[in-house]
């Protein structure tokens, strides 16, 4: 029995959880007592609403998710901090790592399930899905 049967149930599944992180960003803004750290959630989650859509635009049809075959540098700096889900006084950095370690986990995820099947197909797209994360997690790892 496998996880996923078609395409669509796989796009769903990660505009579902793009539409989890914009929810987790948002409530983070709003408990978020810095001005500085207000803005960065609401950037964060601002950015996966545009992952949101660019994944509708490719169940739709109207795009198409390629992968690129440079990899994507990993600075592994998430490899070595402590979880920890940022509070209302959290400072820029517990935010930054917070979404580190949030990218790295939903790049392993993907990468996980593109190892799961032989339909190339389903590969390609967990792939491209993964590599998008990894670039999410680059760009907070290089902030």
């Amino acid at each position: 029995m496998s996880l996923f049967t078609d395409i669509d149930e796989i796009l769903d599944f990660a505009i579902d959880g793009e539409q989890a992180a914009v929810d987790l960003y948002t409530g983070l803004a709003a408990q978020a007592k810095n001005p500085g750290i207000k803005k960065a959630f609401e950037e964060y989650a601002n950015e996966e609403r545009g992952h949101k859509a660019k994944l509708e635009e490719v169940k739709s049809g109207k795009r198409f998710m390629k992968t690129s075959d440079k990899p994507v540098m990993d600075l592994k700096i998430a490899d070595y901090t402590v979880d920890q889900e940022p509070g209302p006084d959290a400072d820029y950095q517990s935010v930054l790592i917070f979404a580190m370690k949030k990218e790295k986990a939903a790049f392993k995820l993907y990468t996980d399930l593109a190892g799961k099947t032989d339909d190339g197909a389903i590969q390609e797209l967990f792939l491209g899905l993964a590599q998008e994360e990894a670039k999410h997690k680059l760009r907070f790892e290089l902030e």
